[in-house]
């Protein structure tokens, strides 16, 4: 099993309740590193009741929308419960068939096993474009993933660039806190209420997540103009088909709690995507400039198993592995992926469900992911 996140942890579990035996890496020193590492007013962007992992739902006493904090906290008592425990410090560097197995390069050394489990997320590389002039651009620019907190933001013209939930979510956290905020945007993103009177929109991702284009595009462009004030006047006019641009770009609606209406007041300014950066300014894509104090790069992440899954052609164009919770043909036997997909439906409610599936697929057999070092 590689990596000690929601994946792996409930991968592990699963196989373990099955009678196997799995061995965890993880590059990092702590379970859930990636969310721990999450700016200060994350919540989970699904709702409470479909984000618990298998065998352990989360105690209503974490409200439905879940915190940062609690959520770290939960994955430390769900590893706990199931007797997971991982080897940390370990990073999977390399991995190629051998002899029946598999033989995987890591950052202690080799480990050969029959079967391998990828958990590592599809949000594990943070990615900032190769952006002309940013070699010589003199503010501050940092990924999303970098961010923690307004306070360091007082007073200064901050651009965040992206048109996801994190580069959203941390214009919104600015914005809220008296931060001078503009948003640079190249594609208007697809925008739903994370709930409408209480009630979480997720079951629609659940319910549109296997439909086809002409079903989905059609319905989710009338929820949009039923729940979301038309923002074309900010810049932000409405996808025509939302459901074909997720499925072209892989990129999650914008769920809303706070962003429509900082934008509409004017606290959120929305700027062209930018184009190049300039010394002290950013060149946006429609030839004007801006001259922010700080830049804060929402531009998504990788899976970063290029270098793993590339040499063994099992990658796709987005960087995600072409296996999946079931395995595969002959020539991936034993090899598989939970968790690192970018569902519709909400990540950890399908991470219970491949966790699932991949337990049923194997049974009978000890799953060690690594006997032994060479």
């Amino acid at each position: 099993m590689v990596g000690a996140g929601p994946a792996g942890l409930a991968a592990a579990a699963q196989l373990r309740a099955a009678g196997h035996d799995p061995l965890v890496i993880e590059r990092s020193d702590t379970i859930g590193s990636a969310w721990q590492t999450r700016y200060d007013s994350f919540r989970l962007h699904t709702i409470r009741w479909l984000s618990g992992l298998p065998g352990m739902p989360m105690p209503a006493t974490l409200g439905p929308w879940v915190s940062r904090d609690d959520f770290v906290d939960y994955l430390a008592r769900y590893a706990e419960r199931f007797a997971i425990a991982p080897r940390f410090g370990t990073a999977l560097v390399g991995l190629a068939p051998a002899d029946g197995c598999w033989r995987l390069s890591t950052t202690n050394g080799e480990l050969e096993a029959g079967r391998v489990v990828l958990a590592t997320g599809a949000c594990n590389e943070p990615q900032i474009p190769a952006w002309s002039g940013r070699d010589s651009f003199r503010p501050p620019l940092i990924h999303s993933s970098d961010y923690r907190r307004p306070g360091p933001y007082a007073g200064r013209r901050t651009l965040v660039v992206g048109s996801g939930n994190s580069a959203t979510e941390v214009a919104v956290d600015l914005a809220s806190n008296g931060v001078p905020v503009e948003l640079a945007v190249r594609t208007p993103p697809g925008i739903l209420r994370r709930d409408i009177g209480g009630i979480p929109t997720q079951p629609l991702g659940i319910a549109l997540r296997y439909a086809p284009a002409k079903v989905a595009d059609p319905l989710a462009a009338a929820l949009r103009r039923l729940s979301i004030p038309d923002l074309s006047a900010h810049g932000l006019p409405a996808p025509k088909r939302p459901f074909s641009l997720f499925e072209r770009s892989g990129t999650i609606p914008v769920l809303d709690h706070g962003f429509v209406s900082a934008v509409r007041s004017g606290a959120i300014r929305i700027r062209p995507g930018v184009a190049r950066l300039d010394g002290d300014e950013v060149v946006h894509d429609d030839g004007s400039r801006s001259r922010p104090d700080a830049v804060i790069a929402g531009t998504g992440y990788s899976p970063g198993l290029d270098s793993v899954l590339g040499p063994l052609g099992l990658i796709d164009d987005r960087g995600l592995p072409t296996v999946g919770s079931r395995g595969g043909d002959d020539r991936i036997a034993g090899l598989h992926a939970v968790g690192i997909s970018v569902p519709l439906s909400g990540l950890l409610r399908e991470i219970g469900k491949d966790a699932q599936r991949l337990a049923h697929s194997i049974p009978g057999q000890k799953v060690t992911a690594g006997s032994h070092y060479r």
